[in-house]
């Protein structure tokens, strides 16, 4: 059974081209990378979030993220150059991601259990491993897409992949910590030990930068912004992300809200819920529904992404906005357990669909030789807007109206905005022609 299971999954992710190419092998360390990370968040949970009251566990979590955003707010503007200076190491630094993870796990299985201090600086290390996997990831797909599929459709079925492999970790996860809170961490050492080995069984493509060379993203006079490709000058100018295009702006600063929402809505939900539950649910059940929600609207937008068409990608990321601030609106109308669980589900939908409607826009107006440097960039930015909102989200009083009050009104002027900018940038049929210097 195990070896027909097996041949059915490899049969899945070798689909039109992703095992020539090498996709195949990506797609299925990233359900890997995915299956860990769970463990150790259900690890972490019952230690932060479930074994002390409400107002200790939000100043924990406070903490937690502060820590957390600290050190992607100063390394930032770091990742992109050093991606770009560093390109031939890609399988190196995702089996430093995994081994290092592999290592905080198997220490984090003996501090576990009283919750004390040194859990923080061992979770943080976790993050930003897991963090820098992410972005480094991200980079890798277009080196190994296939020419039978769009780059939305390859990162479409890698994050498809995660998803279905975080259902699976769930409930695993909670029968390891039924046995003890330390075991759901050794599991995840054993995870990530595996996870080191295949990130070195990568194609060796991943670590060649033929024909690419490096992104100087600089200030730019011009309305629209241009893309330089040359080599850097001495003293480079001040780097902004305008010059990549107005059309890849405008969806990064859409994909950026609904992360940001995303983040607000877990952390807000979680302590809501758990101190006030809805319908006379328990708190459990209640995040439970919503937990759900949002996986099953996660899988949905990367189910959707499919589908995709590049050609209207701008109307696609307003459209996810556009859902996002009437859900989020109705929510707060009608503060129930259906338009919570709506609302999650949407914002999950949202997110997902609208990053990848962002990457069809860095394929179709980024040049090829520089668009290992954007994603890295962007997917920063989304990590940074990610943890903003859930900081927002433990620091608002816990009233269920008003959070979801404060979530429209950010996502509706974000709405507005990208409205104006799309009347401007207008729809594209072709990419937009970078200026070459």
């Amino acid at each position: 059974m195990v070896h027909g299971t097996g041949r059915r999954i490899r049969k899945a992710t070798s689909a039109e081209g992703a095992g020539e190419s090498g996709l195949a092998k990506l797609i299925e360390l990233h359900a890997l990378n995915s299956f860990g990370d769970m463990l150790i968040t259900i690890a972490l949970a019952s230690t932060i979030f479930f074994s002390v009251p409400t107002g200790e566990a939000r100043g924990r979590v406070a903490l937690y993220l502060l820590i957390t955003m600290a050190p992607f707010a100063l390394l930032a503007p770091v990742i992109g150059p050093l991606l770009d200076r560093l390109p031939h190491g890609r399988r190196a630094a995702m089996a430093t991601s995994m081994l290092a993870r592999a290592v905080l796990a198997w220490t984090m299985a003996g501090t576990v259990v009283d919750g004390g201090i040194a859990l923080y600086p061992e979770a943080l290390g976790v993050l930003v491993a897991s963090k820098a996997y992410g972005v480094v990831r991200s980079v890798v797909v277009p080196r190994l897409l296939p020419s039978r599929l769009s780059l939305v459709k390859a990162n479409s079925r890698v994050t498809l992949a995660g998803l279905l492999a975080t259902f699976v970790g769930a409930p695993i996860g909670a029968g390891l910590h039924l046995i003890g809170p330390g075991w759901p961490l050794r599991g995840a050492f054993l995870v990530f030990v595996v996870g080191t080995l295949m990130a070195f069984h990568l194609p060796h493509k991943v670590d060649s930068a033929k024909g690419e060379q490096r992104a100087v993203l600089h200030a730019d006079d011009q309305p629209h912004g241009h893309l330089h490709l040359h080599p850097p000058p001495a003293q480079p100018p001040k780097a902004t992300l305008r010059t990549v295009g107005p059309s890849v702006i405008l969806a990064l600063r859409a994909v950026a809200t609904l992360r940001w929402l995303v983040g607000f809505l877990v952390m807000f939900l979680a302590f809501l819920l758990r101190d006030d539950p809805i319908g006379g649910l328990q708190p459990t059940v209640a995040l439970g529904l919503v937990a759900v929600a949002a996986g099953a609207g996660n899988a949905l937008g990367s189910v959707l992404g499919s589908w995709l068409r590049t050609r209207r990608s701008e109307a696609i990321v307003t459209a996810m906005l556009l859902v996002a601030t009437l859900a989020a609106g109705a929510a707060a109308l009608w503060y129930g357990v259906l338009t919570v669980v709506v609302v999650a589900g949407a914002a999950g939908m949202a997110a997902s669909l609208g990053k990848l409607a962002l990457d069809a826009l860095i394929q179709r107006d980024v040049p090829e030789a520089v668009r290992t440097s954007a994603f890295a960039r962007s997917e920063t930015l989304l990590q940074l807007s990610w943890v903003a909102g859930g900081a927002l989200g433990i620091t608002l009083p816990l009233d269920g109206a008003l959070g979801l009050w404060v979530a429209t009104g950010v996502v509706g002027l974000m709405l507005l905005w990208t409205v104006r900018a799309l009347f401007r940038v207008g729809l594209r049929r072709r990419p937009a022609t970078a200026k070459v210097a």
